[in-house]
């Protein structure tokens, strides 16, 4: 039996969005698997954040939960926690570089969510792997093994 959507592990999640999105791509809906890829994205940032607040102080998860709710969005939650709480440290320039692929990433799908715009063959495979970029970018901070794998 799968394990409920909401009982995952970010990485499980991660993991579950990209089985979904390769899915998608395979069956020539691109707009929706560029919104399956940024939610890759964002739930990245989730992971970060959660293991940053772990390694630095005692909130509980849902007060973590209610700061990532704040945050709105891949760009908040960069730009309002993650980015903040890694200054002056090593990491805080890898992630600001990532920080470009994340604002490409959150406009179309802002684009395709918000506005109904769709996407194309060409635009969705290079979104999506600006994705991936961003994720494995990110997670491989904490988790070194990780990797994303196509299901298509």
């Amino acid at each position: 039996m799968r394990k409920p959507y909401e009982q995952r592990t970010d990485l499980e999640k991660i993991s579950s969005q990209w089985t979904k999105l390769s899915g998608l791509h395979s069956r020539e809906e691109w707009s929706a698997a560029v919104v399956r890829a940024a939610t890759a994205a964002e739930l990245a940032a989730n992971l970060a954040i959660r293991r940053e607040f772990a390694l630095r102080s005692e909130f509980d998860e849902d007060l973590v939960n209610h700061f990532l709710k704040w945050a709105n969005g891949l760009e908040g939650k960069l730009d309002k926690l993650l980015l903040p709480m890694l200054k002056g440290r090593d990491m805080h320039a890898a992630v600001k570089k990532l920080r470009k692929l994340a604002d490409t990433i959150n406009e179309k799908r802002n684009g395709i969510a918000h506005r109904g715009e769709f996407c194309e063959e060409k635009e969705a495979t290079e979104l999506i792997e600006m994705s991936r970029e961003f994720v494995l970018g990110l997670v491989g901070h904490y988790e070194q093994n990780f990797a994303l794998v196509e299901k298509c």
